[in-house]
Order: C-alpha cells, then sequence, then structure tokens
C-alpha cells in the first residue's frame, strides 16, 4: 500500500523516533509499505518519520538502472531497524541531496564518504556494515530523520534564511508532487 508522506514542517520530523522490537505490530508488511511508497515517490530512501511515525526504522533502495548513483546495474536494498552510525571515515563531501519530505529544494550537504552503520535487518538480525558511496549517503540522511532532522538543518544559516520562502510553500502544502503527501502533523 501506497503510504502519504509527510511534509517538511510536520512535528513528527522533529522527533527523536523510538527504538521498535520484534513485536512491533505489523512490521512486515510495514517494511513492504514503506518500500512501495518509497519506489512510487521515485526516492531512494525513506524513514518511517516520514509516513509519520515516529519509530527507528528506515527503508533505502536503488533500482539497478538508477543511472544517477554509483550502484548502476545493481539492485541494493536496505532495512534498517534502531540503527546507529557508529563511526564515520573518510573525507565529507558535498553532494546534492533533496529529500521526498522537503519537495522541490535540492542543496549541497556536507557529510563522511564512508560510515559503518550497526543496525537489525527485517528479520532482527544484527549486521555491521561499512558504507560509501551513494549507500552512506542515503543512511546518513534516512538516520538523520529519525534523529530528528531534515536536510536542511545542516545547511547554512544564511542559506536556510534565503530558502525561507521554499520551505514556508513546502511546509504550508503549496508544493505539488506527484506523489501523495501530508503537510503540517502535529502529534
Amino acid at each position: 500500500m501506497i503510504l502519504n508522506i509527510v511534509g517538511y514542517g510536520s512535528a513528527v520530523l522533529k522527533k527523536v523516533a523510538e527504538p521498535i522490537d520484534k513485536d512491533y505490530p505489523n512490521l512486515q508488511e510495514l517494511i513492504d509499505d514503506m518500500f512501495e511508497t518509497m519506489y512510487n515517490a521515485d526516492g531512494v530512501g525513506l524513514a518511517a518519520p516520514q509516513i509519520n511515525l515516529s519509530i527507528q526504522l528506515l527503508t533505502i533502495g536503488f533500482r539497478p538502472y538508477d543511472e544517477d548513483t554509483d550502484t548502476f546495474g545493481e539492485k541494493i536494498e536496505r532495512v534498517m531497524i534502531n540503527p546507529e552510525i557508529i563511526e564515520e571515515k573518510g573525507e565529507k563531501i558535498l553532494f546534492n541531496e533533496g529529500c521526498l519530505s522537503v519537495p522541490g529544494i535540492h542543496e549541497d550537504v556536507s557529510r563522511p564518504e564512508s560510515v559503518v552503520v550497526k543496525y537489525l535487518d527485517r528479520n532482527f538480525e544484527e549486521h555491521t556494515e561499512e558504507l560509501t558511496g551513494m549507500l552512506a549517503r542515503v543512511a546518513q540522511h534516512e538516520i538523520d530523520h529519525l534523529m530528528g532532522k531534515v536536510f536542511v538543518d545542516r545547511l547554512s544559516n544564511i542559506r536556510k534564511t534565503l530558502l525561507k520562502r521554499k520551505l514556508g510553500d513546502v511546509a504550508a502544502g503549496r508544493m505539488r508532487t506527484h506523489y501523495r503527501m501530508r503537510y503540517s502533523t502535529k502529534k
């Protein structure tokens, strides 16, 4: 089932998400719905707060035909439950990011080129994995959502000031998208 994506300005995007355990209701169905929602919106990552659930769950997926990523030719999918970045490696690199919850805005964000992430998969098996390239970038972006941050929070104050009007338009629901959105969710 395709779910609504919560827009910038919604309270759930500012909250630190809660960890979950294997007894979380309908978890496997939720994970499948998150992948379907993410792919329907042409996204490569989706965190549970973006669908109005303040839980530590995210999905990442690259289709093999996505020429815009360093994963071209491979289908890569990850489910991360209660993820934690335990080490940052390499130089910080600027890359132009966007977000399904902040449609129409893309900005350069500086992030480490590699991270070591500890997480549980959809079967609650623990993994510690070093991620590089686009996979590392997306994981960091989505883990930020679980910490109550969106990518524009990583921009300079000057840049945020220049984007104030656009961000206001997003928060007010004045941005059109080809996917279903929900704005100003207060919880």
